[in-house]
C-alpha cells in the first residue's frame, strides 16, 4: 500500500469554520495514525472572494488547534501553469473541446430546458463543431460519458450510483482562462500523489465528474470518504444563526484549543462510549470505520461542558497565562497594573470549579 496522503483544502472566503476545522482534523488525524502526511492547500482560484485576511486566518486557525502540516501551504494560484498543461493535454488528446456558447445563449438554453420541464444541462453545441466562430474567447469543457453510470466507493457511504447522463460536459476553463473547482482539484490530488481524499459530503455529487477526469488523466482517482452533514441543535445545516461557527469566535470567547479538538472529533466519530480523548488517544484510536453515516448535530452546550472539564484539568499556572490575555481585553489589568502573580494563582485556582471558558475569568473573577 502507498504511504497515507491527505490533503486539507479550504477556499479563503471567509475564517475557518467549525465544518472545515472538524474536516482538517479528521485529515490530520487520518495521516497521523496511518504514518503518513498531511497536506495543506488554499483553494484560493475565485479572486473575487478570496482574501489575504481569511488566507492568514485559516493558517492562524490551524495553528492554535495545533493541527501541524507535512506539506504547504500550497495556493492555487501559483499553479495556474501547471493546470494550463493539464487543460492543453485533455484538448489534444480529444477528451475535452473549446466552447464558444456566449452566456447569454447558455442562459436561453437554460431557460427553454426549465420551460419543457427538463434538467438544465449542456445541449453539446459545440462538442463536435468543425468551423469555431471568429472573434470568440472559448472555454473548454470536458467530454464526459453519455450512457452507462459511474460508481463512488466510498469509505463512508460505501458504493454510491450515479447514471452519466445527469452529467453535462462541464466547464473545466473559463473563457477568460480561470479553471474551475472540479478541474484543479483533480490536478492537484494527481500532481501531489493524494492517496485519500475526505471532505464534507456536500462535494459527493462532484466525485463522478472528478473520477472521470482521473481517468482521463489515465490514472486511478485516490479513495474518498465523505464526511456527514453537521447541523444545528434544530436539526438544520449549522449555520451563523445557530451563534458562533468559526474557530476564532470559539477562541475569542475562551475555548481552550484541545477542547475544541476533543469535541470536534466526537462530531460524527465515536470509539465507544468515550468523551474525553488526548490527542495521542485521538491519533490512536481514529479510523474512518468509526465515522457515521448520518449527519452530527452542534451542542453548543456539551462542548461548553467539555471545555469546563478541560479548564478543571489544566495545572493553575498554565491557565493563569491563558487567562492573562482576556483580563487585558476586558480592561481589568495592565502591563504595568497587574497584580502578584501568587495572587493571580490564587485567584484563578479559587474560580476554576465554576469557569466554564476563560473569558468567565475575565469577567467573573
Amino acid at each position: 500500500m502507498a504511504k497515507v496522503k491527505v490533503r486539507f483544502a479550504p477556499s479563503p472566503t471567509g475564517y475557518l469554520h467549525i465544518g472545515g476545522a472538524r474536516t482538517a482534523l479528521f485529515n490530520y488525524l487520518f495521516a497521523r495514525h496511518h504514518g503518513g502526511v498531511f497536506v495543506l492547500r488554499i483553494e484560493d482560484t475565485d479572486r473575487s472572494r478570496s482574501t489575504e485576511e481569511f488566507i492568514e486566518a485559516i493558517i492562524d486557525g490551524m495553528k492554535w488547534l495545533k493541527l501541524d502540516w507535512d506539506e504547504g501551504p500550497y495556493r492555487q494560484t501559483e499553479r495556474m501553469e501547471i493546470y494550463k498543461k493539464y487543460a492543453q493535454r485533455l484538448i489534444d488528446e480529444g477528451k475535452a473541446y473549446y466552447c464558444y456558447c456566449s452566456p447569454e445563449e447558455l442562459e436561453a438554453k437554460r431557460k427553454a430546458a426549465i420551460e419543457k420541464g427538463l434538467t438544465p444541462k449542456y445541449d453539446g453545441t459545440c462538442r463536435d463543431l468543425k468551423t469555431p466562430p471568429s472573434g470568440r474567447t472559448p472555454a473548454i469543457r470536458f467530454r464526459m460519458p453519455e450512457a452507462g453510470q459511474t460508481i463512488v466507493n466510498d469509505l463512508i457511504r460505501g458504493n454510491v450510483s450515479y447514471p452519466n447522463d445527469m452529467f453535462d460536459d462541464f466547464i473545466i476553463v473559463r473563457s477568460d482562462g480561470t479553471p474551475t473547482y472540479n478541474f484543479v482539484v483533480v490536478v492537484d490530488d494527481l500532481e501531489m500523489g493524494i492517496t485519500h481524499v475526505i471532505r464534507g459530503d456536500d462535494h459527493l455529487n462532484n466525485t463522478p465528474k472528478q473520477i472521470h477526469l482521473y481517468r482521463a488523466l489515465g490514472v486511478e482517482p485516490p479513495q474518498f470518504a465523505h464526511l456527514p452533514m453537521i447541523l444545528g441543535p434544530d436539526k438544520t445545516r449549522l449555520s451563523k444563526r445557530h451563534g458562533a461557527t468559526s474557530v476564532q469566535a470559539y477562541r475569542e470567547e475562551g475555548y481552550l484549543p484541545d477542547a475544541l479538538v476533543n469535541y470536534l472529533a466526537r462530531l460524527g466519530w465515536s470509539y465507544g462510549d468515550q468523551e474525553i480523548f488526548t490527542r495521542e488517544e485521538l491519533i490512536e484510536k481514529f479510523s474512518l470505520e468509526g465515522v457515521s453515516k448520518s449527519a452530527a448535530v452542534f451542542n453548543p452546550e456539551k462542548l461548553l461542558w467539555l471545555n469546563s472539564q478541560y479548564i478543571m484539568n489544566t495545572p493553575t499556572e498554565e491557565l493563569v497565562d491563558m487567562v492573562v490575555p482576556f483580563l487585558k481585553k476586558e480592561g481589568l489589568v495592565t502591563d504595568e497594573t497587574m497584580p502578584e502573580r501568587e495572587w493571580l494563582i490564587k485567584a484563578v485556582e479559587a474560580y476554576k470549579p465554576r469557569a466554564k471558558t476563560l473569558r468567565e475569568f475575565a469577567t467573573s473573577m
